[in-house]
C-alpha cells in the first residue's frame, strides 16, 4: 500500500472524517488489522482562509505547496487537500508537487458522470460558491453546475464558518439548509447537490434531501484516495 498524506485542518472536524472513512475502507470481517500508513499535516486554518480573503493566492500556492512537500518528505507517496476549498489553486499545487495529488473535484465529476447527473446544485464556502473551479471541470463532462443565489450564498457561508467548522451542528441550521435545496429544486431545477465542503456531510447525513441525490464530496474523495493507495488506480 502507498502512504497517504492528508493536508488536513481546513478544519480540523472534516480531517478527523476523513481518517475514519479511510480506516473505516480498509476494516474487514477476518480484523487483520491491515490499516495504511497515514501521515497528516494539519494547517493553520485561520492563516490560509485569511490569504484567501486577501486574494493571496500566489502566497496561499506556496504556503500549501510547503506543506505538501514537508508530507513528501516525512514518507507520503501522494497527498490529498481533505477541504474543496484550496482545490481553486489545485492545478498549481499539483504543477509544484513532488508526489501526486488526487483531486475531489476531479473525483466528484467522474461520479457525477457516472450517474449521469446533467444539474448539480454546490453547496460550499464563498470562495468555492463564487469561484469557477468545479464549474471548469464539470464542464468539460458536459455537466453544469449550480449556484445558490447571493443571499444563500451569503447565509450558507455565514452559517459554515459560524457553526459548522466549529463542530456545532443544529437541528435549525439543517432545516435552513434543507429548506435552500428545497428553493433549488423548485426554482432552479438542479438534479442533484454537491457538498462542496467537507464539513456539510457532518450535517447533510442523508443521501436524498428534496426528492435528490447528494454527493458527498468526502465519501467520494475516500474513495479515490484507498483505491490509488491499494494501487487500482
Amino acid at each position: 500500500m502507498k502512504k497517504i498524506g492528508i493536508i488536513g485542518g481546513l478544519g480540523p472536524e472534516a480531517t478527523i472524517d476523513y481518517y475514519k472513512e479511510i480506516i473505516n475502507a480498509f476494516k474487514t470481517e477476518s480484523g487483520d488489522l491491515n490499516y495504511p500508513e497515514i501521515i497528516v499535516y494539519s494547517v493553520n486554518m485561520s492563516e490560509f482562509i485569511g490569504l484567501m480573503r486577501l486574494k493571496e493566492y500566489e502566497l496561499a500556492t506556496i504556503y500549501l505547496s510547503e506543506r505538501i512537500e514537508s508530507l513528501n518528505r516525512a514518507g507520503a507517496e501522494f497527498a490529498v487537500l481533505s477541504a474543496n476549498t484550496p482545490h481553486q489553486l489545485f492545478d498549481q499545487l499539483r504543477e509544484k508537487s513532488t508526489i501526486p495529488l488526487i483531486s475531489i473535484v476531479e473525483a466528484t465529476c467522474v461520479k457525477a458522470k457516472v450517474k449521469g447527473l446533467k444539474r448539480p446544485g454546490l453547496f460550499g464556502t464563498e470562495f468555492t460558491m463564487n469561484a469557477s473551479f468545479f464549474h471548469d471541470v464539470f464542464k468539460k463532462e458536459g455537466i453544469e453546475v449550480i449556484m445558490p443565489d447571493k443571499e444563500d450564498k451569503e447565509l450558507i457561508n455565514y452559517k459554515l464558518f459560524s457553526e459548522i467548522e466549529l463542530g456545532i451542528f443544529t437541528d435549525d441550521t439543517r432545516e435552513l439548509l434543507i429548506g435552500i435545496i428545497e428553493k433549488m429544486v423548485r426554482e432552479q431545477h438542479i438534479d442533484s447537490l454537491i457538498l462542496g465542503c467537507t464539513e456539510f456531510p457532518l450535517i447533510l447525513e442523508k443521501e436524498t434531501y428534496a426528492g435528490i441525490p447528494v454527493l458527498n464530496t468526502t465519501k467520494i474523495h475516500v474513495e479515490s484516495i484507498v483505491k490509488f493507495c491499494k494501487g487500482e488506480e
